[in-house]
């Protein structure tokens, strides 16, 4: 079943997560400065940690959409926020890369153009990457 040629769709970052980031950053801090004991090593390290989370938050602020679908083809996020043009002509595929890892069963949808690979997991896409791979290939136009 193909979709509607008007039809488009858009896969973002879950509202909670870049919360649960910034929350975990302040608890790093918070817990760098309790247990630093007047040293200025742990207070360092934590502010670096929270630091690199408090960046990784905004980056899902600043730009929550991952993937969007339309007629046309496919936009990525490229980089720390920028965007990407994919059009239906220049992708080669969209899969589901499913790998076991310590006991559980990782899934990364892969959307490769041939020239580049661009990988999306569950938390980037705030949906089962299989679902999101099965809605991308039905906005696919007919070859």
């Amino acid at each position: 079943m193909r979709a509607h040629p008007s039809s488009s769709r858009q896969w973002r970052v879950p509202a909670a997560l870049p919360v649960l980031k910034l929350a975990g950053a302040v608890a790093l801090l918070g817990l760098g400065l309790l247990f630093a004991d007047g040293a200025p090593v742990p207070v360092v390290l934590a502010g670096l940690a929270a630091a690199g989370l408090a960046g990784w938050a905004v980056r899902d602020l600043v730009a929550p959409v991952r993937l969007a679908v339309d007629a046309e083809g496919v936009t990525v996020v490229q980089g720390w926020a920028g965007r990407r043009r994919l059009p239906w002509s220049a992708i080669e595929a969209v899969g589901v890369d499913r790998r076991p890892r310590l006991g559980l069963v990782s899934e990364v949808l892969e959307i490769d153009t041939g020239e580049s690979l661009h990988l999306f997991g569950r938390y980037d896409l705030g949906a089962d990457p299989a679902e999101v791979a099965e809605a991308v290939n039905a906005a696919r136009p007919a070859r």
